[in-house]
């Protein structure tokens, strides 16, 4: 008895967050890579990591969690925008469970179909089938990618570029991401925001490399972003009329992230074309730690945290973007009415 209050008490607290999230948004899921990763790479064997200060310093108790940044990512943002949590947690973290995934989680980049499967047989253990089910149709989903898959996989290690043009390895990941998509469609998403390529040429480590030629942006770098956008902006036209009842919607960075770089007194910063760790030029990771000290005193004055990562400010900005032009209206086969018959009932067992 004792165990089936304390969960019918976190239900019901669910159930009624869920009755009252604006846009009838109940949970966001996100893929992707280190941009959007809130802490599942500190459960896996990488080079890279990002789980110590001064990571995390602008954070909630100034906390280093494994996201790339001072602070908060877009997806933190985004979530909190649409009236559900500040923060989103990732699922490889130990310290959470299905009573925090259960209004979203930032699943890992490695075996992401495998860890949603999991993630849904959870959901519905926890919640029902019938009102699991209606939160997965219902929730926004938000996949990243592809600045990692050019800049390391393709620009630094040399099999992809032996093997592939640039304009073949676009179409290579085009297919992929086209692929993953349709996979999540029939496990039954039907609401996902796309995030295509920022200008990477611009970013500091990559001006850096550049320093001979004045350390400005690769204009070549950016013109393939600029191209792989507009593939999956065809991509995404394409699975919307393949793919019966999914609503798409690319959310390209690239136009608002240049103008912060060329403008950024504009937004409220002082300086683009270096980060705020270290000397900005070429630290991250464990080359950007707290016995730095180059590292800056206010992140709030920079576009990007480290060489290759923006700061919280600049991810605040980018959550804007994501949020403009989503659709994320009920499914008309499920409506708010018939959701909430639904919810009332799962209240009525306990």
């Amino acid at each position: 008895m004792a165990n089936k209050a304390i969960h019918c008490f976190f239900l019901t607290h669910f159930l009624l967050q869920i009755a009252h999230t604006y846009a009838r948004v109940p949970a966001i899921i996100v893929f992707g890579d280190s941009t959007v990763d809130s802490g599942n790479n500190n459960q896996m064997s990488t080079l890279l990591k990002s789980n110590f200060q001064p990571y995390g310093r602008d954070f909630f108790g100034s906390q280093p969690t494994g996201r790339f940044s001072n602070g908060r990512l877009p997806t933190d943002f985004i979530s909190e925008a649409f009236g559900i949590k500040p923060v989103i947690p990732a699922y490889l973290d130990p310290s959470y469970d299905i009573r925090e995934f259960a209004t979203g989680s930032v699943m890992p980049l490695w075996k992401e179909l495998e860890y949603y499967k999991e993630y849904q047989q959870e959901l519905r253990g926890y919640l029902g089938n019938e009102i699991a089910n209606v939160v997965l149709g219902e929730a926004l989903y938000l996949l990243s990618i592809g600045t990692n898959d050019f800049l390391e996989n393709y620009y630094i290690l040399p099999k992809r570029s032996l093997e592939y043009s640039i304009e073949g390895y676009q179409n290579f990941l085009i297919g992929i991401c086209g692929n993953f998509i349709t996979e999540l469609y029939n496990l039954g998403v039907r609401k996902l925001s796309i995030t295509g390529l920022p200008p990477m040429g611009c970013l500091p480590l990559e001006r850096t490399t550049n320093i001979l030629l004045g350390g400005g942006c690769i204009e070549k770098y950016n013109n393939v972003a600029k191209d792989f956008n507009e593939k999956l902006k065809g991509m995404i036209a394409n699975l919307n009329k393949q793919l019966a009842g999914i609503r798409l919607v690319l959310s390209n960075p690239y136009d608002i992230l240049l103008e912060m770089i060329q403008n950024p007194e504009f937004f409220g910063f002082e300086e683009a074309a270096k980060a705020c760790c270290g000397t900005g030029k070429f630290e991250m990771s464990y080359m950007c730690d707290k016995i730095n000290p180059f590292t800056c005193s206010d992140a709030n004055k920079y576009v990007f945290w480290d060489s290759f990562h923006p700061t919280e400010k600049t991810n605040g900005e980018l959550k804007n973007l994501e949020i403009v032009g989503l659709d994320v209206g009920p499914n008309p086969h499920k409506t708010a009415q018939t959701r909430n018959l639904r919810l009332t009932h799962k209240l009525s067992e306990c």
